[in-house]
């Protein structure tokens, strides 16, 4: 019913947005001399505000036509090379790129958020790599025809992905991703699997949530299991191809973060307002490009959010050597030839410090000289992969501990 809800409400809005949309227009066509005085702009502004928060943020496109290798500007082309109702793996293919440079697997989040939220991520590594990553598939888009997803489906698929990606690749899990990929490499270990990745680097993943909780964490542990069930899941509607299947909504995670941060995005609106009443386009422009990313929203699968919740923030299976795939214990202590790299973030309210470290205790057989461990000063969760000091002090040590410590083929 809440869904059904919010599409109502959603569908109500179209036409003050439309009305809105005709004033900003008006207000700034160069024909109309209302247009350059304070209280037009102050009205062209407020519509310009409502416009943007009431619109339906679509999964945004990845905006990376080109990158630079060795000075030279070449053409990049995103491509699906390996897909399944639920996800993508697209690789960014470059023009005339040199040949043996890594491969890099970024795991992106199943948690609210499309892929594309690492697009700065995957601009930072283009100049120097083979950048493959997993695009999941908004629930509400897949028929119900097309069976259940659940947390065993994810490990799956991150190894059915590595594998794809082919020998030697880097696998880099951000945030969410970090158990079931940690889950899937160590058991692709255990089976001796030729196709396992030469490195693996864990950013701001709840390993171990139970250290340093943050909110989200706390929240997870103090709310029963039923209130999940009750309060979380919701049924899709009609007319998206999914109706009818039962999903954790976008909109009620995007909430939840909203709220966690709220004065801080209501500072970020009321500044955005401002600069378009005083025409700083620049300024104005990068809200806007932040926003379009941070409001674009997927559903989650029901049995993949419920499984997630109680295995790795209620029950912390994983650090407790009781995380099970299809009836198998995973033992990370099974990984020995593959290097390992954790990252985390000094102000991460997400994932708190010690989180992601957690994983260098679980794979307990992997040789000192193939680890790093690296707390970047000064950043929250967002800034641990995107962001000035991502692109100047994080990425760059991610590439020296590829090219040093991987496995070589």
């Amino acid at each position: 019913m809440l869904y059904s809800m919010f599409e109502l409400s959603r569908l109500a809005m179209a036409p003050w947005r439309v009305a809105a949309n005709a004033t900003r227009k008006s207000l700034r066509a160069p024909w109309n001399p209302m247009g350059d005085t304070l209280a037009g702009r102050t009205m062209a502004a407020s519509a310009d505000l409502f416009e943007s928060m009431t619109r339906n943020y679509g999964k945004p496109d990845w905006d990376l036509p080109t990158t630079t290798i060795k000075g030279k500007a070449v053409a990049v082309t995103p491509e699906t090379v390996w897909s399944s109702p639920f996800c993508n793996l697209v690789h960014f293919k470059r023009a005339g790129a040199p040949k043996g440079q890594p491969k890099v697997l970024f795991v992106a989040p199943m948690s609210g958020h499309y892929a594309t939220l690492l697009r700065g991520t995957v601009r930072t590594f283009l100049p120097d790599c083979e950048v493959y990553i997993t695009d999941w598939v908004d629930a509400s888009m897949v028929p119900i025809t097309e069976g259940r997803f659940d947390l065993n489906d994810y490990v799956d698929h991150v190894a059915d992905m590595i594998r794809a990606a082919g020998e030697g690749v880097h696998v880099v899990a951000v945030c969410q991703p970090g158990p079931p990929t940690l889950a899937a490499i160590a058991l692709m270990a255990e089976d001796e699997d030729p196709l396992r990745p030469a490195s693996m680097t864990f950013m701001g993943s709840p390993i171990d949530a139970r250290l340093s909780p943050t909110v989200p964490n706390k929240l997870a542990e103090e709310k029963p299991f039923d209130w999940f069930e009750k309060n979380a899941i919701h049924t899709v509607p009609a007319p998206y191809p999914g109706a009818m299947r039962r999903v954790y909504p976008g909109f009620l995670q995007l909430s939840g973060f909203m709220q966690m941060n709220w004065e801080r995005h209501v500072d970020a609106h009321w500044q955005f307002f401002n600069h378009l009443v005083e025409e700083d386009g620049d300024s104005a422009d990068k809200h806007r490009q932040f926003y379009d990313e941070y409001l674009s929203v997927m559903d989650l699968t029901e049995e993949f959010y419920l499984q997630t919740i109680t295995d790795v923030f209620q029950e912390h299976k994983l650090p407790r050597g009781e995380f099970e795939h299809r009836g198998r214990i995973v033992d990370p202590s099974k990984i020995t030839d593959i290097a390992l790299m954790t990252v985390e973030g000094e102000n991460d309210d997400i994932s708190g410090i010690g989180q992601t470290q957690a994983a260098h205790d679980l794979c307990s057989n992997i040789p000192e000289s193939i680890r790093i461990d690296w707390v970047q000063p000064k950043v929250g969760h967002y800034g641990v992969f995107n962001g000035s000091r991502f692109e100047k002090e994080i990425a760059p040590r991610m590439k020296v501990f590829m090219k040093e410590k991987g496995r070589k083929a």
